[in-house]
């Protein structure tokens, strides 16, 4: 396979606060509260749409733009057995089937679509499905080619300070990153090079998130295998990086997703490393500065950052998905664990989004398909997911 490197790397300035360095060394955080959960879900939401004998792929990445336009990226879709099973219950979870590693039921149809507030298909978006289907491509002592069996997509967003509302869509088996209109209609840009990882200026290593700065620039997560923060200019174009492989303060062992808070807040999940690395950007835009690392966390997944909080999914004991809610300054406010077992349980909260009115999307990409979450009505407010922080 061909890996594009340059012996030189100009990455940004990583400062480290003064008097710092010697104690951040990803000391653990305390549990703190735990308790239930603040929601409840809305059994069989996500409704089935697949031709007879297919179900959905796993769901790796939601994002709700308004509470009646949820838009999911699944890794395709899966086949069922024949004769399908009576327990079947629309999801392949409900059969017995993990669809993040049964990848020879995996078809690459319907990767990308937009669902309504009932949970039915809103936009079907099946014209991008040879994005994520395409091949991979080694190369020994020559090029050879053979079907993706994937993950394929892995995180959709879109930048909420774009007057399009384009809509981001990260492949990390390609090394790609793809910007569409609004409405489907359109890709707009593609960042990186089908097949050709790299950690180069214009090259990927299998990138898992973007994020938007209110000034424009965008951070790119890349990924698992470069394990750097890439900065980009409002045109996509590289200003610099900062990051690395390894367990020090501001260093990741694969960086899952990434959110940007007030103040120049950024966070940054460290998925294998079971850590939170947090950074400040800088008057300089090529720079930002090292503030902070909390450990002692399972694989973590997702991230939203509210006003003075982060909330992200992460693996807890049992393999039970955990949401954590931490301040600004590491301390973690409260816990609460999505159950494993169906009809309602996960076995991985991949993605969420939260929308205008407070109701919460997760995104199984094991059991394959995505629930609502609704607030109980006696609900206590500051144990609740709000959207994501934005500058005003």
């Amino acid at each position: 396979m061909i890996q594009i490197s340059r012996n030189l790397v100009t990455s940004a300035v990583i400062l480290m606060l003064a008097g710092q360095v010697s104690v951040l060394v990803a000391q653990d955080v305390e549990e703190g509260p735990v308790g239930p959960s603040p929601y409840n879900i809305i059994r069989g939401w996500h409704k089935p749409f697949a031709e007879d004998g297919f179900a959905f792929g796993g769901s790796s990445g939601v994002f709700a733009e308004s509470p009646n336009r949820i838009f999911i990226a699944q890794r395709g879709e899966t086949r069922l057995p024949d004769p399908i099973p009576a327990e079947f219950s629309g999801f392949a979870g409900s059969i017995g089937i993990n669809v993040l590693f049964a990848t020879d039921l995996r078809v690459w149809e319907h990767c990308l679509y937009t669902l309504d507030a009932d949970g039915n298909v809103r936009e079907m978006w099946d014209q991008w499905d040879y994005l994520c289907e395409g091949t991979v491509t080694l190369r020994l002592d020559g090029p050879i080619a053979f079907p993706s069996e994937g993950p394929g997509p892995h995180r959709l967003r879109i930048n909420p300070y774009d007057p399009e509302r384009r809509v981001w869509l990260v492949n990390e088996t390609f090394h790609q990153i793809y910007v569409f209109s609004n409405d489907g209609s359109e890709l707009l840009k593609t960042l990186g090079e089908k097949n050709v990882p790299g950690d180069d200026e214009t090259h990927f290593g299998r990138p898992q998130d973007v994020a938007f700065l209110p000034d424009g620039r965008i951070l790119v997560a890349d990924g698992l295998d470069n394990h750097r923060v890439i900065i980009l200019d409002a045109d996509g174009n590289y200003i610099s990086e900062f990051g690395g492989f390894g367990e020090g303060p501001g260093q990741f062992n694969g960086i899952h997703a990434l959110g940007v808070g007030p103040e120049g807040l950024i966070f940054a999940l460290d998925r294998s490393g079971g850590r939170v690395n947090v950074f400040r950007t800088t008057d300089d835009p090529a720079e930002v500065e090292f503030v902070d690392v909390w450990g002692g966390f399972g694989l973590t997944l997702d991230i939203i950052v509210n006003d003075d909080s982060i909330w992200f999914t992460t693996f807890g004991a049992g393999r039970l998905v955990n949401f954590v809610k931490m301040d600004f300054e590491g301390n973690r406010l409260y816990t609460w664990a999505v159950p494993r077992e169906l009809p309602d349980g996960y076995l991985e909260v991949h993605t969420f989004s939260v929308d205008s009115d407070g109701n919460l999307y997760g995104g199984d990409n094991q059991y394959g398909r995505t629930q609502k979450f609704v607030p109980k009505p006696d609900a206590d407010p500051a144990l609740l997911i709000k959207p994501p922080w934005v500058a005003r």
